[in-house]
């Protein structure tokens, strides 16, 4: 009888445990999670002293790093792709710049006969959620799960739209992704003074997004990414090298740790996990990606 008892209680104290860790999960855990992508944003620029002020303060009040690496071709639907649905083009099949569908057969699909992505799978597990999707370059519309979304809108200049639909719907979940500074890079060179003006005239946006997150009073509960999809050299991308394949990769706000410098190697469906581990979900078996961890105050 003794023995039994033991066991009882051995067994209520894990219960009481794991209800904890997952209760203390939860808490530390933001309630909205914006991210802000800029199609050819390279690390390089950064690196060259880019006028770029707000990104900078994200920077050293959050978690970063410049040695974030795109999948192969370093182009942009197979790496939008990937950073949304958690794997490389071996498993959800988006292969070139452009893959409106994929070019292999997806190693697994949803209800949606999409490869798992993080709209999807967010709205799966919290129904309710208010999920959005504001992008410039019409290619993004055929690499997530568009049942999944709320608001999706293709727009010609994403800040203004996002500016409203984050003060009125305070989203739990929202992508705004710019076209730019990759029109440039492929016009002018990515190490053009062309290009670093396009990057100073989008951290005004990224300012304006930034402050329309604390001016809807959800900041302190709201985690911040900032990243792109590939880099450049010259005037393409899509090749090996690391001006093409190194992206910058920023977090900030809810629980997040200020001044660091992410060490851990990255790539870009790494993002996917991360989203995942952010928004409570779990990552499906088909999926590669590895939360960053680091970034987050013990």
């Amino acid at each position: 009888m003794k023995r039994k008892m033991i066991i009882l209680c051995y067994m209520l104290l894990i219960v009481g445990v794991s209800y904890g860790q997952k209760a203390n999960k939860a808490k530390e855990l933001p309630k909205h999670l914006i991210l802000i992508g800029f199609d050819g944003l390279s690390a390089k620029s950064i690196r060259d002293g880019a006028n770029m002020p707000t990104l900078r303060k994200l920077i050293s009040e959050g978690s970063s790093t410049l040695e974030g690496r795109t999948i192969l071709p370093s182009s942009s639907a197979c790496n939008w792709a990937s950073m949304f649905m958690g794997a490389g083009t071996e498993l959800h099949g988006y292969t070139t710049w452009g893959s409106q569908k994929p070019e292999l057969p997806s190693r697994v699909v949803n209800s949606d006969n999409r490869f798992p992505n993080i709209f999807g799978l967010y709205r799966d597990n919290t129904p309710n959620a208010e999920i959005g999707y504001i992008f410039e370059w019409e290619g993004m519309n055929y690499l997530v799960d568009t049942l999944a979304i709320n608001y999706r809108l293709y727009t010609t200049d994403c800040t203004v739209p996002a500016i409203k639909y984050i003060k009125e719907k305070k989203p739990n979940l929202c992508a705004v992704i710019y076209h730019e500074p990759d029109g440039v890079g492929h016009s002018k060179g990515w190490s053009s003074p062309e290009y670093m003006n396009k990057l100073t005239e989008l951290d005004k946006s990224l300012s304006e997004i930034v402050k329309a997150v604390e001016e809807s009073g959800i900041m302190n509960e709201t985690v911040i990414i900032v990243t792109s999809d590939h880099g450049g050299i010259k005037t393409g991308h899509g090749g090996v090298t690391m001006e093409e394949m190194q992206r910058p990769v920023v977090f900030y706000g809810k629980n997040i740790r200020k001044g660091f410098t992410i060490e851990e190697s990255n790539v870009v469906y790494d993002i996917g996990g991360t989203m995942a581990y952010l928004l409570g979900v779990k990552q499906p078996q088909v999926w590669t990606a590895r939360p960053i961890m680091s970034i987050f105050n013990k």
